[in-house]
């Protein structure tokens, strides 16, 4: 056990990030918040300094603002979202709900980890195609390794195909004077051919994925960035249903129940 790494901590707080100066000053990233920070810099240029260490541009801070206006829609049929209903129609508090919402959306499938998985499938796509790998040999030998299905990571979406999330980003960035980067044309790349091949084609996190690792940032940077993306639309749906009688959100019936175990049995 390393004692002697705990001793260095023992009685004491370190910080890389930041420090309250207890009625003077507050440092965040060698910036003074109430001097250099407040009415200066946006709420999302802050997020992203926390999150990253990196102060983006004005620019590049609407771009992720926008992203979580994509991302969190008040609809309570949303998983997360339901979770943040019931929280409401159960009259837990609204820190309580959206918490426990942003908590359902940490997962590996849909939500926020997929983030991950996004930038370092683009990452690693760009690397194998500047080695030689062609666009198709990488994206078929993707499909293999998902048995077969073309459910790469940032393409192909449930329900509906395509994503009209994407059209609108690709406008604010247009409009915010971003160009599409070497990651960004590689994924372009990669959707025609699976467009081609299976009718599928890029969603959300495929493209904000591509994007982020066009700015520089790691998987981690767009996991820890994104981390409460859709606690906006949690809280919608948590006052939609607190504002409705108690326990009338998604109510459920005795035969709405549908029981599979072992037959029913005399009590001896």
């Amino acid at each position: 056990m390393n004692h002697q790494l705990w001793d260095q901590y023992h009685g004491r707080v370190k910080s890389k990030k930041g420090a309250w100066r207890i009625g003077k000053q507050v440092i965040s990233h060698g910036y003074d918040v109430m001097q250099d920070m407040v009415g200066k810099f946006s709420f999302m240029q802050v997020v992203v300094l926390n999150a990253t260490g990196r102060l983006p541009t004005p620019a590049l801070a609407q771009w992720f603002e926008a992203c979580h206006v994509c991302l969190s829609w008040p609809d309570p049929r949303i998983w997360c979202n339901r979770i943040g209903a019931l929280g409401g129609s159960a009259r837990v508090s609204t820190v309580a709900a959206t918490c426990a919402g942003v908590m359902a959306a940490d997962s590996r499938v849909y939500g926020i980890k997929p983030m991950i998985e996004g930038v370092q499938m683009i990452q690693r796509a760009v690397q194998e195609i500047q080695q030689g790998t062609s666009v198709e040999d990488f994206v078929m030998r993707q499909v293999e390794q998902k048995g077969g299905r073309p459910h790469l990571m940032g393409y192909a979406r449930p329900i509906v195909k395509g994503d009209e999330r994407i059209d609108v980003m690709r406008k604010t960035e247009q409009a915010l004077g971003f160009s599409p980067g070497l990651h960004m044309q590689t994924a372009l790349h990669i959707e025609r051919v699976l467009h081609e091949r299976y009718d599928e084609s890029m969603n959300i996190n495929g493209h904000i994925s591509a994007f982020v690792a066009d700015q520089g940032f790691s998987p981690e940077d767009a996991y820890r960035i994104f981390s409460v993306q859709v606690f906006s639309g949690v809280t919608a749906c948590y006052v939609d249903a607190a504002d409705r009688e108690a326990g009338t959100f998604a109510p459920l019936q005795v035969t709405d129940v549908k029981y599979q175990g072992k037959a029913r049995r005399a009590v001896p």
